[in-house]
């Protein structure tokens, strides 16, 4: 049984969020085939996001976990139901959620310092908010290379990059759609520190697709395990275990069994240990 618990700190960081909650009611999503054919990617899918909450979407391939999410971010619009932040109706993207995907993205003929104030320009504050471009990148440890350009930097730099640029903007909402998936093991690991210390000194409500059972719960607050499509939420698991979390922990592993059970997947040592 997991018994640990969050830590003092984890717990102020959420009662002090004040906005940022998603609210997903009842949402179902189709698309429609080459053939002509509708295909549903999510049916019946309700969950509540609370302010300040790391929660992480993990499921099998193709199950609709990054619809979902670019339905948060308002790149696509439900069929049925409804998508909110804070008690208003999501109808199109808003710098208010902010979107990182797993590559970069970055514009390649612009600096860093540029691209991350791409954003505040296009929203015409970037005069009044010109110094919140240095701060952010200093917040994702990019000090020295604001002038450096995308081909300057090693895959987890640019990933950094992507994070300062999305952050600028002070969303309520970060939605990371497999941020952390083109990377080595090594920047991996270090990258799912960045995002932890990023999220506890910044109080952004995050929401993670991810491939990875084990990154789900370094990271999460909470675990939303997706069905096969058409998706719907199978089970939400709540990660009681004090940070920092240590992944040969027995109370780790026996959640990440746990896991595996509710996938399908434990026992099977003829697959991949812990990727979907």
């Amino acid at each position: 049984m997991v018994t640990a618990v969050a830590t003092e700190t984890d717990t102020q960081l959420q009662a002090s969020a004040q906005t940022g909650e998603i609210a997903i009611r009842q949402v179902k999503k189709s698309f429609i085939q080459p053939t002509g054919e509708p295909i549903v990617a999510l049916s019946q899918v309700d969950t509540v996001i609370k302010p300040g909450e790391f929660v992480s979407l993990i499921g099998p391939s193709g199950c609709g976990k990054s619809t979902l999410l670019r339905l948060i971010a308002g790149l696509l619009t439900s069929d049925e139901g409804t998508l909110e932040l804070d008690g208003k109706t999501i109808r199109e993207p808003s710098y208010e959620r902010g979107l990182v995907f797993q590559d970069p993205t970055l514009f390649p003929w612009l600096t860093v310092e540029d691209n991350v104030a791409f954003g505040l320009k296009a929203r015409g504050v970037y005069k009044t908010k010109k110094a919140e471009v240095a701060k952010f990148i200093g917040l994702v440890g990019l000090e020295g290379f604001g002038k450096s350009y995308p081909h300057q930097l090693s895959g987890g730099m640019a990933q950094r990059a992507s994070l300062a640029r999305a952050l600028v903007n002070e969303p309520k909402v970060l939605l990371l759609d497999e941020p952390l998936g083109a990377l080595d093991a090594f920047t991996r690991m270090n990258m799912q520190d960045e995002l932890i210390r990023i999220w506890r000194e910044r109080g952004t409500t995050m929401v993670m697709v991810t491939h990875d059972v084990d990154e789900a719960i370094y990271l999460s607050d909470r675990i939303l395990v997706m069905t096969t499509r058409p998706a719907r939420i199978e089970t939400s698991i709540q990660v009681e275990l004090a940070r920092p979390r240590a992944r040969g922990n027995p109370d780790f592993m026996q959640l990440r069994s746990r896991i595996l059970d509710i996938l399908d997947f434990a026992g099977k040592v003829d697959e991949p240990a812990y990727y979907l």
